[in-house]
């Protein structure tokens, strides 16, 4: 079985959300798209950072919450990119970074619950 680090999901998460927005079109819409996911899909890696120091239970709630809404926040851009579309469907990094957004919902979501249950 193979242990998974968030911190390291994370990273590869944001990398793959930099090698996505390089891919596309160099268009009015792909540039737009290209700036408001890149600053959504690579905040979380950095906000995870903030969350490990969290200075509270509280805070550390609130860390986590805002890397959960900058995932919703990139799930709702890469929906647009497929319907579109903005890259042909069947490439592999779009795959990758759409599955693993739900993924990383669903720990963050789930991670938050737990936390509140401690309070």
């Amino acid at each position: 079985m193979k242990k998974y680090d968030l911190e390291d999901r994370l990273l590869e998460y944001s990398a793959g959300i930099i090698r996505l927005v390089e891919r596309l079109p160099k268009t009015r819409a792909g540039n737009h798209i290209a700036g408001q996911l890149i600053r959504s899909g690579t905040s979380p890696y950095s906000n995870h950072g903030e969350a490990q120091g969290a200075e509270s239970q509280k805070d550390f709630i609130h860390k986590m919450g805002i890397c959960l809404k900058e995932l919703r926040e990139s799930e709702r851009w890469l929906k647009l990119i497929f319907r579109v579309p903005l890259m042909p469907q069947e490439d592999g990094t779009l795959s990758f970074v759409q599955k693993e957004t739900d993924e990383l919902i669903r720990i963050f979501a789930t991670s938050i619950k737990t936390a509140k249950s401690h309070l």
